[in-house]
Order: structure tokens, then C-alpha cells, then sequence
């Protein structure tokens, strides 16, 4: 492994991109996601490091500016920088996800060289906007509408929970021409952040993924032209479904990510606090924990390069996307969780990270649908109520 990740090219894959990744987060991110983290903001300086050295480009095609790394590649590169902070795994994921990934499948050239080129170089960044206020995970029944005068789309409506807010260039978001046909009716739209009638609110305060700005998008009137128009009008269901597999992948393998950390936190502590004249470890409860967050990491870590190989040999793998991005994040809870019962009282203090992890942890069982969804699904899957 290189001892300074300044030499290593920025086309880099395989290990030694992992590897190089986290060093860098150990060296660089490490001593100082607590106070970005408690700041709610990310440093415009760390991303521009990580633009320099070519981390952003994913499984993105080399064509455009990505890396064009293999699936499986991609997850130990996400769990990796995610073991000292997932939300900046987050943004090394978005270009290969719903953000990147329909621009690369659906966009025409000049889109992908305007948006996704840049994106994948971490240039630039982008939003998702597909959640609203009323609809969640039922994306086909969004109220966000537009209509058409001459050559422009007029779009009105709101999103709610979108994140990247404070660093998007461009919101990728989706509306309805006809509400009665369903998902049907629904196209998607590439919006410049200046765009008039287009505000961005933040949210402040959040439980977990402090780090990431998240809030409301407002479209009042907002004109774009036929240029933003990604695929067809009446695919933009299809765009939005393009990269849901991909962003479950990312986030299982940041719960891994989130769940290592933890497991190696423990160990250590445990290892180092004496009570009772010996260290805790001695300690059968300990140990039980212990064995939990291990059986549990490695199966999460398991399940998610199982979904990885399923995406790299051409399959959807739905089924698999929503069983790890499911298991990993409760692993990561519950990993979590025990991280701060054997921590004791230091796992409250901010002088340890394990409550962060938890905080986040909890979060990342809501994100690309929550867990209480994903039960449903792989259950209509199994027993064949639901294509799998």
C-alpha cells in the first residue's frame, strides 16, 4: 500500500484504491469529523482533496470521468471510508446512484458531459429530489406536477427530505404531467441550482447524518427547457427505479462500515477498561456482545458482496438489495447500541464516536426505504406475490 496517498493515480481500482481510501480517511477525515459532525457542515477543502485524488468516480465509466470499478469494489470502497465517516461515504456513492447513475443511463451526451463528467470527478454535486412530504417510498404518487408551454416545462410542487443541498449544483427530481396515470405519468428533470422559482431549505439539527444538508425543495413555476429533460417524457419512473439497487448496495455497505467501527471500538475499549481488577473483556456479557457484532458484520459484509457480484454479472438483484440494505443497517444498530452499553458512560461523551455511530446507525434504517418496507418486499418476493 502506498504510504502517501498523493502518489497514487487517481484511476486507481481495486485494493489498492481501498486501501489508499482509508488512509486517507484515517489521516485526514478522522481528526476532524467530530467538529464537522457537531457543525452540521461538510469542508469544502476535504472534498476538494478527494476530488484531486479521483475518489468520486465509482462504477461510473471511465468515459465519463468515473472510475468504472467493479461492483464489489465499489462496496469495500463505501464500507472502507465508512468506518470513520459514512456520510462522506454518502458522497462517494451519489455519483454511481439515482444522482449519476440516470444521467448515465438515460441522459444524452450532452447532459452526461454538462452533469455527469464533473460529478463523477467531484467537480461538482448533485440532488435527488424524488421523496415529498406525502409520499415517501410510493414514489408513483407524487403531487409535484408540470405542464407544457411551447418549448418549456413549467414545474410546480415540493420535495421534502432531499439531501446535498448546501453543495448541489443540480437537482435531479421528478414530476407528473397527469397524476391519473400513475407512474405513467411521471417524467424526470435536471434543474440548475440558480434556477428561478427553485429553493433549497435545509433542515437543522437532525439526529443522525448531521454532516449532510438535508431539507426541502420548493418548485414554484420553475421553467426549465427540453434540455433537462432526462429520457422521455412519461420514463421518469423508470429513471428514478434506474439506480435504487445501487444506492440500497451503498447503503448496506456503509452500515458495514458503520457496524466495523463499532465492533472495533468495543474491542478496544474492552481490552483497556479495568473494573473490578481486570479489563472487562474477562467479562461473559462482554463477550456475548462481542460475538453478536461480529456474527453480524461478517454476514452483513457477506450479504452485501453477494448483492455486489448480482449487479456486476448484469442482475437487478432486488431481492438482494433489500435483504442487505435491511440487515446490514439493523447490524449496525444493534452493533451500535452495544457499542455504548459497554462503552458505559463514555459512550455518551462526545470523546468517544460510538454515539455518532448510533445516531446515524438509526438513520440509515429509514434512508432508501425503511426497514418495516424492505420486510414487506422480501416477503412478496419469496412468496411470489412480487417479481423478484
Amino acid at each position: 500500500m502506498p504510504s502517501d496517498v498523493e502518489n497514487l493515480p487517481s484511476t486507481a481500482a481495486g485494493e489498492d484504491l481501498v486501501a489508499a481510501v482509508g488512509e486517507f480517511a484515517r489521516r485526514e477525515i478522522a481528526p476532524r469529523v467530530r467538529e464537522y459532525d457537531e457543525e452540521e457542515t461538510l469542508p469544502a477543502d476535504l472534498l476538494e482533496r478527494m476530488s484531486e485524488l479521483g475518489f468520486f468516480g465509482g462504477v461510473v465509466a471511465e468515459r465519463y470521468g468515473g472510475l468504472g470499478l467493479d461492483y464489489v469494489t465499489f462496496a469495500r470502497l463505501i464500507e472502507e471510508v465508512s468506518k470513520t465517516c459514512h456520510v462522506i461515504g454518502t458522497l462517494l456513492s451519489m455519483p454511481s446512484g439515482l444522482v449519476g447513475g440516470s444521467i448515465e443511463r438515460f441522459g444524452t451526451e450532452e447532459q452526461k458531459q454538462r452533469w455527469l463528467v464533473p460529478l463523477a470527478g467531484g467537480e461538482i454535486f448533485g440532488a435527488a429530489g424524488v421523496t415529498e412530504p406525502q409520499s415517501g417510498s410510493d414514489v408513483a404518487s407524487m403531487r409535484t406536477t408540470y405542464r407544457r408551454e411551447g418549448d418549456e416545462f413549467v414545474i410546480n410542487g415540493s420535495k421534502a427530505w432531499i439531501s446535498n443541498l448546501a453543495i448541489a449544483s443540480f437537482v435531479l427530481t421528478f414530476a407528473s404531467f397527469d397524476r391519473s396515470r400513475g407512474r405513467q405519468g411521471i417524467s424526470a428533470f435536471l434543474i440548475p441550482r440558480d434556477t428561478p422559482g427553485l429553493v433549497l431549505a435545509p433542515y437543522k439539527n437532525k439526529l443522525g447524518f448531521r454532516p449532510l444538508s438535508t431539507g426541502d425543495v420548493f418548485l414554484d413555476d420553475v421553467r426549465v427547457g427540453p434540455d433537462a429533460l432526462v429520457g422521455s417524457e412519461g420514463e421518469g419512473f423508470r429513471v428514478a427505479m434506474t439506480a435504487v439497487e445501487r444506492g440500497r448496495l451503498g447503503v448496506a455497505a456503509r452500515s458495514v462500515g458503520v457496524a466495523q467501527a463499532c465492533l472495533d471500538d468495543s474491542i478496544a475499549f474492552a481490552n483497556d477498561r479495568i473494573a473490578f481488577g481486570a479489563p472487562i473483556a474477562s467479562l461473559q456479557i462482554v463477550q456475548s456482545k462481542i460475538c453478536d457484532m461480529a456474527v453480524g458484520v461478517r454476514t452483513a459484509r457477506l450479504l452485501v458482496e453477494d448483492c455486489a457480484r448480482t449487479l456486476q454479472e448484469g442482475g437487478r438483484g432486488r431481492l438482494l438489495t433489500s435483504m442487505a440494505k435491511m440487515y446490514a443497517s439493523d447490524v449496525a444498530f444493534r452493533s451500535a447500541a452495544d457499542a455504548i452499553q459497554i462503552h458505559g458512560a463514555a459512550g455518551v461523551s462526545p470523546e468517544t464516536r460510538v454515539g455518532r455511530f448510533m445516531r446515524d446507525a438509526k438513520v440509515l434504517q429509514i434512508v432508501e426505504g425503511s426497514n418495516d418496507l424492505h420486510r414487506a418486499l422480501i416477503g412478496e418476493m419469496c412468496l411470489g406475490i412480487r417479481k423478484a
